[in-house]
């Protein structure tokens, strides 16, 4: 079943909150600023399809600023990628700036602050899923974000038609094949991932998946429990220890990083919604961390910023690009911006 948002019946002085309101309960809480006197009507139609949402969003200049704040009151935990139809919109997240044409798209992760800006009237389709529904690594996971796929090129040109082929059809499947037809879409992403790492994706065979999949819960489960160790592990499963590593050799990780990664990312987001409530070292302890220096350490490296910078909070300002990436064919990379960057309904 479609859901539809529409401010055509919407009078002109009120559009600019109605729309606010319905990019964010579409999405995720997001900053929508319009970029015109008198806004234009604008309409959002989505469909649920598995852990897919789809939606077509079709409106008038705006940006879009996804602050620390505004991660602190959900969503972290989802990914969009904004295929564009009509109109040029610029992304920026990690210090990264793209530029998107039509026919080309990018990933924007929730968990970190972003900002989006279309100038122009546009017309895209976003996909939205939560990061746990694609089984890539948070590393290949911020390779994805923020980067340019031209749709007329390689394995992106296969992800996007497959995709513009699912939204077309969103509306006519059966709940059951519309989830399966979702999943191959997020597996495709999988492998686009990987091709951009330079590498291919390969999967244990089935019965190591099962088994790698209870682990992965149990130690998701126990996260807070510093004694938590691969031998620990392997002993709750009746497995080797050589065997739970040769089951992690799929993730791109040791047994150890995978659990450091998981209670880095549990500690990021506690903090992100504390405000400073609670101390550092309590969040740390509490997701299994025993040394604070060490936590610190391996936050900055992480993230880039010590806990306690992340826990204050950046605001919603975003710095002058470092790096600028490929964009998509046609398209004004390498120019600034001429004034901060930000928006789409997408997220």
């Amino acid at each position: 079943m479609s859901v539809v948002l529409d401010t055509t019946a919407i009078p002109t002085a009120d559009r600019a909150e109605y729309w606010h309101e319905a990019v964010s309960r579409t999405f995720i809480p997001l900053d929508v600023s319009l970029l015109e006197g008198s806004p234009a009507p604008a309409r959002i139609s989505s469909h649920r399809l598995g852990d897919l949402q789809i939606s077509r969003v079709r409106s008038g200049p705006q940006r879009v600023v996804r602050s620390a704040g505004l991660i602190a009151r959900g969503g972290e935990d989802h990914l969009t990628l904004a295929l564009q139809h009509r109109g040029t919109a610029r992304l920026v997240q990690d210090d990264c700036q793209v530029l998107l044409r039509p026919g080309a798209f990018a990933i924007s992760d929730a968990g970190r602050p972003f900002a989006k800006e279309l100038e122009e009237p546009f017309d895209f389709t976003a996909f939205h899923w939560p990061r746990s529904a694609v089984g890539v690594s948070e590393e290949d996971l911020r390779m994805l974000t923020a980067t340019s796929f031209d749709a007329g090129e390689g394995t992106a040109r296969l992800v996007a038609a497959y995709l513009e082929r699912l939204a077309r059809a969103a509306d006519s499947l059966e709940p059951d094949v519309a989830g399966r037809l979702a999943t191959t879409a997020l597996d495709l992403l999988a492998v686009l991932a990987g091709e951009l790492r330079g590498r291919s994706v390969s999967e244990p065979p089935e019965p190591a998946r099962a088994t790698l999949a209870r682990v992965k819960d149990h130690i998701l489960r126990n996260l807070g429990d510093p004694d938590l160790s691969p031998e620990r592990i392997a002993a709750a499963h009746h497995v080797s220890v050589r065997y739970l590593h040769k089951l992690f050799r799929h993730e791109d990780a040791t047994v150890a990083r995978w659990i450091q990664r998981r209670r880095l990312e549990m500690c990021r987001r506690e903090l992100a919604r504390s405000a400073g409530r609670v101390t550092v070292a309590a969040v740390a302890g509490r997701w299994g961390f025993v040394s604070a220096s060490h936590f610190s350490r391996a936050f900055r490296a992480a993230y880039g910023v010590s806990p306690s910078e992340w826990q204050a909070g950046p605001g919603s300002g975003f710095a002058t690009s470092r790096a600028v990436r490929p964009a998509a064919a046609g398209s004004a990379a390498g120019q600034g911006p001429r004034r901060p960057a930000a928006l789409a309904a997408t997220g």
